[in-house]
């Protein structure tokens, strides 16, 4: 069983230059990887979910800037348009699918079925208990099809989300990110627990596995994402050898 609570929120590089120094490291190991990947044809999806101001999309940049732009593509996932709501909650991911080769990048995804629908009461309990095997199906088909997926949590405590909203509500450069759905979405907190926890519990599966990062302190968190790809990388190149 998962509990969030068994994740250590203090882990932290211990200075700037340790995490620089890391950074660089691991981007370039992913630069060279996604050659190699790309020469043989090998796609990957990085699925990103996780806390309203958890850092996901400082950790997609740390991932994406320097690694080959013609290779890549990140997909900023929102609710779904009158068009995606008339067919399968899936159908609208196919077409953001990556070709051979190469790398796509969700900033959310069909998670939400699970996690946001699931808590607002956007899907029946019917159709979110039933997402769970159609998720998992969905990702053995591409994971049987040579695809490499990896599905981050980015995980912090309530009191650092508050931190950062507060932050966010107070600077000027970066208020547009907080919205009052943010506040709402933080009311129901504890639902959420519960939801995440049973997502990770019914869909971390050997094919494509949930790695829970510890993201408390930003520096931590972006360096363990690429050191986690990277090593999920060069394993995926181990078995075509």
């Amino acid at each position: 069983m998962y509990n969030l609570n068994q994740f250590d929120l203090t882990k932290k590089l211990e200075s700037k230059s340790d995490y620089k120094e890391m950074l660089k490291k691991y981007q370039l190991e992913m630069l060279s990887l996604q050659r190699e990947l790309h020469n043989k044809g090998i796609p990957v999806i990085l699925v990103f979910e996780g806390w309203d101001a958890a850092g996901k999309g400082g950790a997609i940049r740390r991932v994406t800037e320097q690694i080959d732009a013609r290779g890549f593509q990140v997909h900023a996932i929102g609710a779904p348009n009158m068009v995606e709501k008339q067919y399968h909650y899936l159908w609208r991911f196919w077409t953001k699918l990556p070709v051979k080769g190469h790398i796509a990048i969700f900033d959310r995804s069909w998670y939400g079925r699970v996690l946001v629908e699931r808590v607002e009461k956007f899907a029946t309990k019917t159709e979110w208990k039933r997402a769970y095997e159609e998720i998992n199906r969905f990702e053995q088909m591409l994971t049987d099809d040579g695809t490499l997926i990896l599905k981050f949590w980015l995980h912090i405590s309530k009191e650092e989300q508050l931190d950062r909203f507060e932050e966010r509500q107070n600077n000027p450069f970066k208020n547009w990110k907080i919205t009052d759905e943010d506040w709402r979405n933080r009311q129901k907190w504890d639902d959420y627990v519960t939801a995440v926890e049973d997502m990770l519990e019914h869909t971390d599966k050997p094919n494509a596995r949930w790695i829970v990062v510890e993201g408390n302190y930003k520096w931590y968190a972006r360096v363990k994402v690429l050191k986690s790809i990277v090593k999920a990388m060069r394993a995926r190149l181990e078995e075509e050898k």
